[in-house]
């Protein structure tokens, strides 16, 4: 049942914006003079039944499955050389403070900072753009052997969200926009990798076009798939991945993984060590946590 909710969370995204579409025509009503019939039916009186229909909407789109084990699962990391991670398991589980769309244990990655890195956030009229960041354009690689089961690749590539009035507008307007777009327009180009397990691998925010494999295409570890971009709902390139029990991301159940291969530095990334904290008791110890810089060797299967 709770797996059926959560399939049906485009329905419940587009009763959701209906419903602040109501809240805001009775806000309206309230503060515009003159102006009348902007509220829901029934006047003041139904203020209370609108607000009640907009906290059980709000809880159906927090439903989220768990699977029956949920990790973890030993992989192989999906990139190569020199990366740092961003709401890691190795910091906490739910690494992105939600189960919801089989998001448990999955994680971020980009390239550590240096001189030339822009500013996490800042003063400007516009953000820099995609190009300007070390990992855009690096190769994703499968994590295990499998067959690829979906490949969304069209999506623009867009400049980064760091100034903010950018970042103010991705938290509200483009990401409630993304939000009625569903999963797909969150999780920008996207490759889903099927295992054969019972688990999946989800590589999200890819470059548009730079899928090289495509739907039925048997896939061994370490393989290209794609390469890192700035895609769906994200403030700068990164590469975003999960593990998770179905392909279909709205009704899927997170996994818990861990990287056989990477090679920890000891060192903390300068622009994200602030988010460097120490681990919760919930974190997977074999992962990298938040701001931490990792070593994976390119000759790595």
């Amino acid at each position: 049942m709770t797996r059926r909710f959560a399939a049906l969370r485009p329905l419940w995204d587009v009763c959701l914006a209906l419903v602040v579409l109501v809240i805001v025509a009775d806000v309206g009503t309230a503060l515009l003079p003159g102006v009348s019939n902007l509220g829901p039916p029934g006047g003041s009186a139904a203020i209370p039944v609108v607000v009640a229909v907009f906290v059980v909407l709000m809880g159906l789109v927090a439903v989220a499955p768990r699977a029956e084990d949920e990790g973890p699962v030993t992989l192989a990391a999906p990139v190569r050389g020199r990366w740092v991670a961003m709401n890691s398991p190795g910091q906490k589980v739910p690494s992105h403070g939600t189960r919801t769309r089989g998001q448990l244990g999955a994680v971020d990655l980009c390239s550590p900072a240096d001189d030339t890195a822009p500013a996490l956030v800042r003063w400007g009229l516009r953000g820099n753009r995609p190009q300007d960041y070390a990992c855009y354009g690096e190769p994703i690689r499968s994590m295990a052997a499998g067959t690829v089961v979906r490949v969304r690749d069209g999506q623009r590539d867009h400049r980064a969200r760091n100034t903010w009035q950018a970042l103010l507008f991705m938290l509200t307007i483009e990401g409630f926009v993304r939000e009625m777009g569903g999963s797909a327009r969150v999780l920008g180009n996207h490759v889903v990798v099927d295992h054969g397990d019972g688990t999946f691998a989800a590589y999200a925010h890819l470059r548009r076009g730079s899928a090289v494999v495509a739907v039925g295409e048997s896939v061994e570890v370490g393989q290209r798939l794609g390469e890192v971009g700035n895609t769906g709902n994200t403030s700068m390139p990164h590469l975003h991945v999960q593990l998770m029990d179905r392909v279909a991301v709205d009704a899927a159940a997170g996994i818990v993984m861990t990287w056989s291969d990477i090679e920890p530095t000891g060192e903390l990334d300068a622009q994200l060590e602030a988010y460097a904290k120490d681990p919760a008791d919930s974190a997977v110890p074999t992962m990298p946590r938040n701001g931490e810089i990792f070593v994976v060797a390119h000759d790595s299967t």
